[in-house]
């Protein structure tokens, strides 16, 4: 039987080295990584067959980024979490769809070393459903406008201005192509901002309608807030190696798209 290789990530280096060093009297092939971008490293230049990850690490990501990363680039790996904490709540179900299995700290060595067999044994886990930022947003744009709308009817300041969905939404099927454009684009996020003539044009319909600066304001901020409640429920299927990233790009359009509508709103009023 092939030696199993087993990437090793944990920030603690003494627990790091130790767990390596007794996982490699056990017969694997082990190799470590003490931090989120060490560990992307090994998974894009090495091909293993198991992830033993600790599920908080500090610094840019934490073991769903890893594990995430894995399952993207060798998705026949078997993937483990260790966590302190054996209560997760609610997350544990978003997190055990990420994942192979949680295990919690600390864990006898025979148990895990029998984990990892008996994972190994049943062979490749089946295939899971991963999305992107992009996608989830493409799929979900028309429930997000309506969760959208909803908020909206309950702001008193924003309903002083009377209109119907149509007029009220018609904008927001646009700004989601954008956004979609923008996360697969891969636009830089310091690059100036991308011109939107729907934008320009949604800030000029505002002040027709009656709109003041504020309520423009409070409507995108309104927008974001429901883009990323979508995100949150949607955890179980997001990949994680770029939701930072993607949640950073919905933020950078949204606001430059505001920025734009403000412009040609103020530009009314000269």
């Amino acid at each position: 039987m092939a030696i199993a290789k087993v990437l090793l990530v944990d920030d603690d280096e003494n627990a790091l080295s130790g767990l390596a060093e007794l996982l490699e009297y056990k017969g694997f092939e082990i190799a470590t990584a003490a931090s989120v971008p060490e560990a992307l490293k090994h998974i894009t230049s090495e091909t293993y067959d198991v992830l033993l990850s600790d599920l908080h690490m500090p610094g840019a990501g934490d073991g769903l980024t890893v594990v995430s990363a894995m399952r993207h680039a060798n998705p026949r790996a078997v993937t483990l979490l260790l966590t302190a904490f054996p209560e997760m709540g609610a997350a544990t179900h978003a997190i055990l769809l990420q994942t192979d299995q949680i295990l919690v700290k600390p864990m006898d060595l025979k148990a895990l070393v029998d984990t990892i067999k008996q994972r190994l044994a049943h062979g490749p886990p089946g295939p899971r459903v991963v999305e992107s930022v992009a996608t989830i947003l493409e799929r979900s744009a028309q429930s997000i406008i309506d969760d959208w709308f909803q908020r909206v009817q309950r702001d008193e300041r924003l309903m002083a201005v009377p209109l119907s969905y149509e007029l009220r939404c018609g904008h927001l099927p646009q700004v989601f192509r954008d956004l979609v454009y923008r996360l697969r684009s891969a636009i830089p996020l310091d690059t100036k901002e991308v011109m939107s003539i729907a934008a320009a044009q949604h800030g000029v319909t505002r002040r027709k309608q009656g709109y003041t600066a504020a309520m423009l304001v409070e409507e995108s901020r309104m927008l974001q807030v429901t883009i990323f409640q979508i995100l949150q429920n949607n955890l179980v299927s997001i990949d994680f190696s770029v939701l930072l990233i993607g949640v950073m790009t919905i933020a950078d359009e949204v606001d430059s798209q505001l920025s734009q509508a403000m412009d040609s709103y103020l530009m009314q009023s000269t």
